[in-house]
């Protein structure tokens, strides 16, 4: 299932420019004021007025978004214990052409799947239910198409697996891959194992490992 992982960078710099605007000029614009402005300047990077990655580089957390043109987002619960692994491989995705690679229409069946898949990993948020979480984190309808973009994707992914990860997948248009874990443990030999994955295919990458950030931007 796509989630919005905050970790683009057309997304960083606008919400890392955006934040740091309202600071100087002290507008006193809450996040939310600031979300439709840091949105612009996704817009002007990647050619959409997109929110996925946008919202949570601000907001922080987990964050639910049901439509994209009123900005109706919201920030699911993050259980205690949860953990984020991202692998970022040094090769070069554009996101335009990530996005325009994507089908226009989508069979019925994946629908259905994906569907319940979204209301397993919000239902599992919701109860702290990390095998309904990890059940659920399966994009059926985004992944298959992209994951020929990050070479030796499906490697990557069966090496974090067999480590024990909750579920893992691209992170937005990639090539970025994420995954969840229950354990600190866990997410840290997920990283190793993946970097090794891409290394195989003599692709160096960067681990990043960390909690949930449910805090978001804020100045230091």
């Amino acid at each position: 299932m796509p989630l919005g992982s905050g970790l683009g960078s057309s997304a960083a710099s606008a919400v890392g420019g955006v934040v740091a605007v309202s600071e100087l000029l002290e507008t006193g614009l809450s996040k939310r004021d600031l979300l439709h402005f840091a949105c612009q300047g996704e817009q002007i990077v990647s050619g959409s007025y997109i929110v996925d990655n946008v919202a949570p580089s601000l907001l922080g957390g987990i964050i639910l978004i049901r439509d994209m043109a009123t900005l109706d987002v919201h920030q699911l619960p993050v259980p205690e214990g949860l953990y984020v692994t991202v692998v970022y491989p040094h090769v070069e995705i554009l996101t335009r052409e990530a996005r325009a690679m994507l089908k226009s229409e989508v069979p019925m069946s994946s629908f259905i799947r994906q569907s319940a898949n979204v209301g397993g990993f919000i239902t599992g948020l919701f109860n702290a239910d990390m095998g309904l979480i990890g059940r659920s984190l399966r994009d059926e309808i985004v992944e298959p198409q992209r994951a020929g973009l990050i070479p030796g994707f499906d490697a990557v992914k069966a090496a974090a697996l067999n480590a024990g990860v909750l579920g893992c997948s691209i992170s937005g248009a990639g090539p970025s891959v994420f995954a969840l874990s229950d354990k600190r443990s866990v997410a840290e030999t997920a990283g190793e194992k993946m970097q090794n994955a891409f290394l195989s295919q003599k692709i160096p990458s960067t681990v990043y490992l960390s909690a949930v950030n449910t805090t978001g931007a804020f100045r230091c």
